[in-house]
């Protein structure tokens, strides 16, 4: 049975000259695989939640990044025993291989999608309860904004955004999805 655990809930919250964020934190377990989502760049906070689950960096068999940005990927070095999985590759010490969109001995599915970054993509997690997406920055909201699904909302990096590639990957996650976790906000369900 697969498992999806929220480890941190993302939030942004806009600061006078940046930012105080750090990305959702998700925990996966499949086919007896432990696998952390954009563990984010919050040393205190990723190492309470893991002490809180009872798990050590070394029960990590996989790190998987939605996308390059620090706020999400900073610290997938610490899981010492950890592949890291990203849209196309599979990282093991000095080892670079493609993998097939599946991330290894596991049942979890890596989709492209692109728009917030063009090499960002998503997580697909068939469970009992339905299909969870762990979705990175395709959806996310900062502190003040209501959380409400619009797959016109601009990004607020328009240096890396590609606002027609966001929003098809947008309807895509829609589509695929019963649960929507965003790198920034609460968890959703979407309505059928």
């Amino acid at each position: 049975m697969t498992e999806v655990k929220i480890l941190i809930e993302g939030y942004a919250k806009p600061l006078k000259n940046g930012w105080l964020a750090n990305s959702s934190v998700v925990f996966i377990k499949s086919n007896g695989k432990n696998t952390i989502a954009d563990p984010g760049f919050d040393r205190e906070k990723l190492f309470k939640a893991l002490k809180k689950e009872k798990l050590k960096t070394s029960d990590i068999d996989f790190v998987f990044l939605t996308h390059g940005h620090t706020d999400h990927s900073l610290l997938a070095g610490i899981f010492e025993n950890a592949k890291i999985i990203d849209e196309l590759y599979v990282y093991q010490k000095d080892v670079i291989t493609k993998h097939d969109g599946v991330i290894p001995d596991t049942d979890l599915k890596v989709i492209r999608t692109p728009g917030h970054m063009e090499e960002h993509c998503s997580l697909i997690v068939e469970t009992e309860k339905g299909i969870y997406a762990v979705a990175g920055d395709v959806f996310w909201w900062s502190e003040n904004e209501k959380q409400e699904i619009d797959i016109n909302k601009p990004d607020n990096d328009p240096e890396h955004m590609n606002i027609q590639k966001l929003i098809a990957s947008r309807k895509k996650i829609l589509e695929l999805a019963d649960y929507i976790i965003p790198g920034h906000g609460k968890m959703f369900k979407i309505e059928k």
